[in-house]
Parts: C-alpha cells; structure tokens; sequence
C-alpha cells in the first residue's frame, strides 16, 4: 500500500480525467491520495472530491505565489474549512523566494497565520520552501517556541543542512519524483540519511514526473516509481518503503487514522 501526500487532482492534465488518474493509481497499488489545494477558490472543489472519494483526503491553504491576492485572509475562513471531516492538513503555504510571485512580508505573514491554525487544531502544515531555507527555519522555530504543531516539508529539495534543521525541529520531510532526477546527487544523499519515521513519498502531480516518466504528465501512479527509487538508495525493498511511508502518514496526518 503506498500513499500519495501530495497531488492536485483539480489541476489541468489531472482533472480532464480524474476518475481514470484514481483507477490507475489505486491499480498500481497506491490506496490514498492527499488533494492539496493552493488558494481559496480551489477549497470547496479539493474538498468536494475528498468527499466523494472514500480514500482521498484534502488540505487547504495558500501556497505562496498566491500571497499577495489573499493578503486579507480571513482566519476564519480557514478556521471553518478545516472543519471538515475529509480537511486532513493545512497547506500548502510557506516561502518562494525563487519566483518571488508575491511581497516576502506577505508570504511571511501568511504563513504564520496557517501555523496559528494549525497549533490550534493539530493538523500538519504542509511547507512550500524554495530559496528561503534561513526565512523558513527562523519562522518554524520563533512558531514552534509559542506551542508545538506538526508540520512537513513536501518536494524537499533543499539543502542537506536545511534538512537536518528541520529534523531538529521534528518536521518530516517528504520526497517527489525530482529525487530520481540524475542531477539531484545532494537531495539522492539525504534521502538515505533521513530518518525511518520521518519520511513521506509524494507525486506533486501534474508536476514533476520522475524518471521513467519525465517529460510526462505526472500521475499519482508515479509515486511507485519514487518509492521504488528511494528504496534502491535505502538498500531495502519497495514494500519496506510502501509501509513505513504509509505507517508515518497515517501517524503525522492522524485525522485520517481516524
């Protein structure tokens, strides 16, 4: 049993298909998929098909090149939505200092007002990070010093010493298809480093295709391909990774467990 923490099913090359992308997924044995949202406009659709999936589960939030355009965010609003039964995580948000899309205060801000809610509710936040590692550790640790919360970075890509700060901090980290990438020699090195317990597989689908796949539309299917990649660094075998991948989502995300 393998789990995708990490797909857009709403987006374009998913969503044209979405029964099919599910069937193909759940027959290449991934029984759960985490539908991850990125503005408002997106929540009642990711939690629409949550509910109407028995095995898909939704996250809301603000990813940050949305910032700007939800600069007023009503806590609230985020307060109700996660609410809801199949309203698993909060996210994705965080810091994109690469695209700088929006006004670096704002994501900051932002994101600080996801982790209100989620030390709140005790559901994980799900953290976008790209070239804003030393803003992102400053924020994680000042946040977790007012009150612990669970939290993840997905698609981790960054650096090995970013990675173990935020091991310290007792974030997990999860891996896409980019650690199959032959250029990804520092990510493929802490992918064998980081502890059992703390480690997720995802897709970020339509994105990221790993190899076989790449230059294809990324499926959550593919998150066999990533498991099975992970295990070859690892030395153990695909199920190993399928179950101890399986074991840490239902544990982090344990209003799924529920």
């Amino acid at each position: 049993m393998l789990i995708d923490s990490h797909c857009h099913l709403e987006y374009d090359g998913l969503i044209e298909d979405q029964d099919g992308v599910l069937d193909r997924a759940r027959s290449a044995g991934v029984q759960g998929f985490l539908n991850i949202s990125t503005k408002q406009s997106e929540w009642d659709q990711v939690v629409g098909t949550a509910a109407r999936e028995i095995d898909v589960w939704a996250s809301v939030g603000i990813h940050p090149h949305h910032a700007d355009s939800h600069a007023d965010l009503d806590i609230d609003d985020l307060r109700k939505a996660v609410s809801h039964p199949k309203v698993i995580a909060i996210g994705e948000t965080g810091l994109d200092y690469y695209y700088d899309k929006s006004d670096r205060q704002v994501q900051q801000e932002l994101f600080r007002r996801h982790i209100t809610v989620a030390r709140e509710t005790q559901l994980p936040v799900i953290i976008h990070t790209r070239d804003a590692e030393e803003d992102t550790a400053a924020i994680l640790a000042e946040e977790l010093g007012k009150g612990a919360f669970p939290a993840l970075i997905h698609c981790f890509t960054a650096s090995a010493e970013f990675g173990q700060t935020v091991l310290d901090l007792g974030l997990t980290i999860s891996l896409s298809g980019i650690v199959t990438f032959k250029n990804a020699k520092e990510l493929q090195e802490v992918a064998k480093s980081v502890p059992a317990d703390r480690i997720l597989v995802e897709t970020d689908s339509p994105f990221l295709a790993p190899v076989p796949h790449r230059g294809k539309t990324c499926e959550p299917a593919y998150v066999r391909n990533t498991a099975e990649f992970v295990a070859e660094l690892r030395d153990t075998t695909v199920e190993d990774i399928a179950e101890t991948t399986t074991k840490n989502f239902f544990r982090l995300f344990a209003k799924a467990a529920a």
